[in-house]
């Protein structure tokens, strides 16, 4: 029984020297504002989108077009993006950002529709920003 007991206090020991090794690195406040820089790849060609976010605006120019969403922010990590000028039902609907790791000039983000609809799909996307500015 002691042996059984040793065993389980070196596991469980290990597990924890293991597990407190990884640590995501998360200072969001330094993302909150700026301009950012996203990559992302439409109909199999890359392209590049410039955002600037202030506190309770981001205004995004992707190619020709410029538009802008309202946020609000639930802690410094995570925030809710809406549309101000939506132009389908679809642009109408929130999306959910959490910013799941930074490094010194970028973070990387999970984005997903705020509210679950059981007729669209609801996966999680990711993606990573790069501060310009």
């Amino acid at each position: 029984m002691k042996s059984l007991v040793n065993t389980f206090s070196v596991l469980v020991v290990s597990f924890l020297l293991l597990t407190s090794c990884y640590n995501s690195n998360r200072n969001c406040a330094d993302y909150k504002t700026g301009t950012f820089e996203f990559t992302y790849v439409e109909k199999g060609e890359e392209k590049t989108a410039i955002f600037v976010r202030t506190e309770a605006y981001s205004v995004d120019y992707i190619g020709e077009k410029v538009d802008s969403s309202s946020i609000r922010w639930i802690n410094d990590c995570e925030f809710i993006l809406k549309k101000l000028h939506p132009t389908s039902n679809l642009e109408k609907k929130p999306i959910h950002m959490k910013i799941i790791s930074t490094t010194e000039d970028s973070y990387t983000f999970e984005y997903k529709y705020a509210v679950d609809d059981l007729n669209r799909d609801n996966r999680k996307m990711r993606g990573v920003a790069k501060k310009i500015e």
